[in-house]
């Protein structure tokens, strides 16, 4: 499987949270090719099962990315929008939002009121119509857009929309093409919802009930100018999470990761994340509790339409994640 093809395919699919039919629909027929059973639950969630005897365990990655969604459309046309996700509002100024149906918009402020306390409601979307009939031919109420944000190579980095998390579904896809056999259990589930409260992955867990579970995602770095103290750097390897906002992440399934990082030789470093976090929040709470773990991706500019990892730090969480997968727990 080609990484850097599977992320440009993936991260250039617009799926909003709770409209995830499009990259779905192509995660299926990948996985389909590499599993014994591929299946959707109610939520939308994604599951690719590979039977085994043994221990029960799930990995995560989450296919929703941020975006908008349409709440109302004023005479000239202009179109009001409320936030799918965490967006940093001072920045979405001029960002350019296309629709499922393919309609592109600009994003425009009235600046004598933005300037002072920067809110979602001085924001407009503007794609051009004359007036509101003109417009809501286009585009209605509850329909949702995502950031244009193009895919480019340079050198070992890549800088794309949406690696969150496309990202770390390119890592659990291409670990479950490589794995062969494994004297586990395994489920690679794709969950939904995760920007707006980590909801796909506590139905999927819960419907599992996994004996040991991995959320697979981005996590911010420390290594920009003036960027918070964090110690994780992009291109320094796979991140293997001890905490954040949303778990103070298993001891024993941590402890595995690093062993088996060090015996297979995969570069990795710890991750604290003081801000933010991820399906393995709602997934170790589920039922009577899962044994739970993260391995994160190294990511600049995230919840931006120029988000940037590395493409090795990906490829080592590939290998980190067919480590966990292929050994006896």
């Amino acid at each position: 499987m080609d990484t850097l093809k599977i992320l440009k395919d993936m991260t250039q699919i617009n799926s909003a949270s709770g409209n995830e039919t499009a990259i779905r629909e192509y995660i299926k027929t990948e996985a389909e090719k590499y599993c014994d059973e591929v299946y959707v639950d109610a939520m939308g969630n994604l599951t690719a099962h590979k039977k085994g005897g043994g221990k029960k365990i799930m990995f995560a990655a989450h296919m929703d990315e941020i975006g908008i969604i349409v709440t109302d459309t004023d005479d000239k046309g202009f179109i009001r929008f409320s936030a799918v996700g965490g967006l940093n509002i001072p920045n979405l100024v001029n960002l350019r939002v296309r629709f499922s149906n393919g309609i592109e918009g600009v994003i425009g402020a009235e600046e004598d009121k933005f300037k002072g306390k920067p809110a979602l409601s001085n924001l407009y979307i503007d794609i051009g119509a004359a007036d509101k009939k003109a417009a809501q031919k286009q585009i209605s109420v509850g329909d949702t857009a995502v950031f244009v944000g193009g895919f480019v190579k340079r050198g070992d980095n890549i800088i794309s929309k949406a690696l969150d998390n496309r990202a770390g579904c390119a890592v659990i896809l291409k670990a479950l093409s490589e794995i062969k056999e494994s004297p586990n259990d395994l489920y690679f589930v794709f969950t939904v919802q995760e920007e707006v409260g980590f909801r796909g992955a506590r139905t999927a867990a819960f419907d599992i009930e996994p004996e040991i579970a991995v959320a697979v995602d981005v996590t911010d770095t420390g290594d920009t100018p003036s960027a918070p103290t964090m110690a994780v750097e992009m291109g320094k390897g796979a991140a293997v999470k001890v905490m954040d906002r949303s778990i103070m992440c298993d001891s024993l399934v941590r402890s595995v990761m690093i062993e088996t990082a060090k015996r297979e030789g995969i570069p990795y470093q710890l991750e604290i994340m003081t801000d933010g976090g991820t399906d393995a929040g709602a997934i170790h709470l589920t039922r009577a509790g899962v044994k739970t773990g993260g391995i994160s991706i190294p990511t600049r500019y995230i919840h931006s339409p120029s988000e940037m990892a590395n493409i090795n730090d990906i490829e080592n969480c590939v290998a980190l994640v067919r480590g966990l997968a292929s050994q006896q727990w």
